[in-house]
């Protein structure tokens, strides 16, 4: 990585591998039938997927996560909450298939503000108050949706949400108008949510849906 800002933290990957090390060892501690070290032919196999794993997610993280919108310290964040996080998408026996869909699972569960405009299925919404007074929608809302390819049924795409669900289409940003009463009124649907947020702009001058976004 050529930026300095992107480069992995040395802390923060070694706070992923003790995080997830202790959560696999309270795993085994737990259920005496869960063998590690046979799972892996040896522990130092096991350590090996732990520091592969660890040195993905931060490397994935330097590239999509917000740090500035962060208000933890990020290695202390990771220390205490990744391992658990890790675990709930993989058994301690398969972490050999962790990949960087994984990255993604895990960092919306830990609701870490993953950019938007990055070619991922993240899930956002984003409401800005109409400058116009008195107009019918106070405010405007842009939030990914995405289709069910079974019926072709236009969902929201939420945080709790599995990202890469194969039943859905990948998701899309919808721009709404937001009454009085809460309600949305569906203007259109684009690819991205810059494309989404420049039509807003364009529809309602002065409005202030930022340039890109993140997971808030």
């Amino acid at each position: 990585m050529s930026d300095e800002s992107e480069r992995s933290d040395p802390a923060a990957v070694f706070a992923c591998a003790i995080s997830l090390w202790v959560t696999c060892k309270t795993w085994a501690d737990d259920d005496p039938k869960l063998n590690l070290s046979d799972a892996y032919s040896g522990m130092d196999q096991l350590m090996r997927e732990i520091m592969r794993i660890s040195e993905m997610f931060e490397e994935w993280a330097c590239l999509h996560v917000e740090f500035e919108a962060l208000s933890e310290v990020w290695p202390y964040l990771l220390h205490e909450l990744f391992g658990d996080a890790c675990l709930l998408f993989l058994f301690p026996t398969a972490l050999a298939e962790f990949d960087e869909s994984d990255c993604l699972r895990i960092a919306l569960h830990l609701r870490l503000p993953v950019k938007v405009n990055e070619g991922l299925p993240v899930p956002i919404i984003v409401t800005a108050a109409n400058p116009v007074a008195d107009a019918p929608f106070p405010a405007f809302r842009i939030q990914t949706v995405r289709t069910l390819e079974e019926d072709g049924i236009c969902e929201p795409f939420t945080l709790d949400d599995d990202p890469f669900d194969e039943q859905f289409s990948t998701p899309y940003f919808a721009l709404y108008g937001v009454g009085s009463d809460g309600l949305l009124e569906h203007i259109a649907d684009r690819r991205t949510y810059a494309d989404a947020a420049r039509l807003a702009r364009n529809l309602i001058p002065g409005i202030t849906f930022p340039d890109s976004s993140y997971v808030a």
